[in-house]
């Protein structure tokens, strides 16, 4: 197995004369912004340092994968394949494009290595544009010459090392300043199974390369051949892919071509639109801004008026006081100071002051309430040609105005919503016109206080509230209606819950020989019979009511509740009827 080795890569060829190398290749990380270190290349063909990708944040996926799966280019020694399981796959996101990158077993580190990254990074460093090289022996001092044989770059004591020992006497080296026109750097991969073995080969079974030990250990018996001669059936295989490829690279460029017309002829078409937008919205603004000058207008005079009525309040309570304090403290002076003769001179004058004092009729709650609404939703006609919203209000809740509207006042069915309308009103007798009060409505069984049943209260937002509430069992319930801890006319008041209510099980009919098909033994719950055996009505006939009703019960109206309460017998009888 032995033979001579030859570079894996070599000095690939010249720039043409004239040309700048430079940034040719991409040489920096995205992520860190800094020269690639240990590049690692992701399924979506962007390179990312290998410290900056342990850096991401993992999350955890579920895969469905064979066991013969592995995305590193570096690989292993093939595996026998294995039935498809489901297995715990851990991913990150790729830092430039957010395409999701299942890690393989190894983690970040069993990712492909950007050799062209690598190579990027060396002619940059190699060209005095990133940072220098070192020395790829001792890791210390700057490279000042490369051997060609090795593919190692060597600092002047590392070289002089290389030119002395025996294997390496008659390596070719190289100046640094003698590579500066290359566009392509060799540098040996090392096998990630024999560091020492360099990978020359190529393993058609594995489609991974391998080096000369694993041609004798893992891969014996697999076809393997030299990178140099696989390179052309995979290089082409890669050429048919690349020409079926670049034909979308023109479409995509004509499909962005369309999307930038159209974007430019959206862009003029916003524009317009926007002209359009600026002159309503600047004449609303002006009407709206006009609005809000008479609403503030209209809130100063009610202020105003409010702190005139209060300061008028305040004057008369304050001299109302004063009087009283006076007369109070007079008073009290003469008992405990006065004599008997001074109480009896002055008992008239003060005992005529203090009735006048008591008869004085004051309120003890302010004149005027702070209560001023304002309501957005509500409109306040036109201005300046625009439809404004937005009203000031003073009006303030009576309970004792507030009345309650509804069919299901005073009468409910159990298991079955009821429900009914509260209208608050102001002191005039107004309607609100606007909710926001707080409606407390409480239903209590009379036999149950310590249960009552839930209500719901919807606020209409027009002055109106809608009640409903479910009762569980029948009887008398009372519903207490309260607005601001205020009972509301009629409140509280009874409802009288009926037992839910009972459909018809038979059959509204003429008769029970019509709608039984002639059967004798079908009933009636009329009573009728027929002779010949029919134990049902017939016209004309014995017990016949000589109208419609029902085959149940008996009763005429069709839309009505059923008051059949008969015995099991019966019930079998008379659903003959209804099933026919």
């Amino acid at each position: 197995m032995a033979e001579k080795r030859k570079p894996l890569l070599g000095f690939v060829g010249k720039l043409p004369s004239g040309t700048t190398p430079g940034n040719s290749g991409k040489t920096r990380c995205p992520l860190c912004m800094g020269l690639f270190k240990a590049p690692r290349l992701l399924p979506c063909l962007h390179t990312v340092c290998t410290t900056c990708l342990e850096q991401l944040e993992p999350f955890s996926v579920v895969d469905i994968r064979g066991g013969d799966s592995d995305t590193s280019s570096e690989g292993s020694v093939s595996q026998e394949l294995k039935p498809r399981t489901l297995q715990p796959q851990i991913g990150i996101l790729c830092p430039v494009c957010d395409a999701q990158v299942d890690l393989p077993m190894g983690g970040v580190k069993a990712l492909t290595i950007d050799h062209l990254a690598m190579n990027d990074v060396m002619l940059k460093s190699l060209r005095g544009e990133g940072q220098g090289l070192v020395c790829d022996l001792c890791s210390d001092r700057e490279v000042e010459k490369r051997c060609q044989t090795c593919k190692a770059s060597l600092c002047h004591f590392c070289c002089q090392a290389h030119r002395r020992q025996k294997k390496t006497t008659y390596h070719t080296m190289v100046d640094l300043k003698d590579l500066k026109g290359y566009s392509q750097m060799g540098k040996p991969i090392p096998c990630p199974a024999h560091p020492a073995e360099e990978l020359r080969r190529f393993c058609e079974l594995c489609d991974q390369p391998v080096c000369r030990d694993c041609v004798v250990g893992e891969h014996r018996e697999h076809p393997c051949k030299l990178t140099s001669s696989a390179v052309h059936k995979h290089g082409d295989s890669v050429r048919e892919l690349l020409k079926g490829t670049q034909p979308h690279v023109e479409a995509l460029e004509k499909a962005l071509a369309q999307i930038e017309g159209t974007n430019g002829a959206l862009q003029e078409r916003v524009e317009a639109v926007a002209a359009d937008v600026r002159t309503f919205s600047e004449g609303y603004i002006r009407a709206i801004e006009e609005h809000r000058d008479k609403l503030l207008k209209q809130l100063e005079d009610i202020r105003i008026q409010k702190e005139n009525s209060l300061q008028l309040q305040k004057a008369q309570l304050e001299q109302l006081l004063a009087d009283t304090r006076t007369g109070v403290e007079f008073t009290e002076r003469l008992l405990t100071s006065g004599s008997d003769l001074e109480i009896l001179i002055t008992k008239g004058v003060v005992m005529e002051r203090l009735t006048k004092l008591n008869k004085v009729a004051y309120s003890a709650r302010p004149g005027v309430n702070e209560k001023i609404t304002f309501s957005p939703k509500e409109k306040a006609g036109l201005c300046r040609g625009y439809e404004v919203y937005g009203a000031i209000s003073t009006k303030e809740v009576d309970p004792a105005k507030c009345v309650l509207q509804g069919e299901d006042l005073h009468r409910a069915r159990e298991k079955q919503t009821a429900s009914f309308t509260v209208i608050c009103k102001d002191a005039a007798g107004e309607s609100m016109g606007r909710g926001g009060e707080n409606i407390q409505v409480a239903v209590v069984p009379k036999d149950k206080k310590d249960s009552p049943v839930k209500t719901m209260v919807h606020d209409n937002k027009d002055g109106t509230y809608y009640v409903s509430y479910t009762p569980k069992e029948p009887g008398i319930y009372t519903v207490f209606v309260c607005v601001k801890e205020q009972h509301v006319q009629g409140s509280p008041f009874t409802v009288t819950v009926r037992k839910r209510h009972r459909s018809h099980p038979g059959v509204f009919h003429r008769c029970t020989f019509c709608s039984s098909g002639g059967q004798k033994t079908a009933r009636c719950a009329c009573g009728g019979t027929m002779p010949g055996g029919y134990l049902g009505c017939g016209h004309g006939h014995k017990g016949h009511p000589g109208r419609p009703h029902w085959s149940c019960c008996g009763k005429f109206t069709e839309k009505s509740e059923c008051t059949w309460a008969g015995g099991q017998s019966a019930a079998r009888s008379l659903l003959r009827t209804v099933a026919l």
